[in-house]
């Protein structure tokens, strides 16, 4: 399978363990705010499409499935705000919060 990115590159799905999923009360009330599906942006942080990242935050996530270290996605939810999606390195939760609740 494959998975088309925003650069327009062609490369193999990544896929890895989400373990627990959970959201910090401030990215519940965001993704509320701006009407977001939080599943859809999880979708895409297990699929590969790590959001709005650096080209080099991008290429270390694509080593980071392969290698079990954390994942970090970050998304565009508004004009404004910014939703961090991080899985930990051990596979045992994922966590939705907003950049300022790190």
């Amino acid at each position: 399978m494959c998975n088309t990115r925003s650069t327009g590159k062609t490369e193999s799905i990544l896929s890895f363990p989400l373990g627990r999923i959970v959201a910090t009360p401030g990215a519940l009330e965001a993704l509320e705010h701006a009407a977001i599906n939080a599943m859809d942006l999880i979708q895409r942080h297990q699929s590969g499409d790590w959001g709005n990242v650096p080209p080099s935050d991008a290429e270390e996530n694509d080593k980071s499935v392969a290698n079990g270290w954390r994942i970090l996605s970050s998304y565009v939810i508004s004009d404004d705000q910014n939703l961090w999606i991080i899985t930990e390195a051990d596979r045992s939760v994922t966590t939705l919060l907003l950049p300022e609740e790190y």
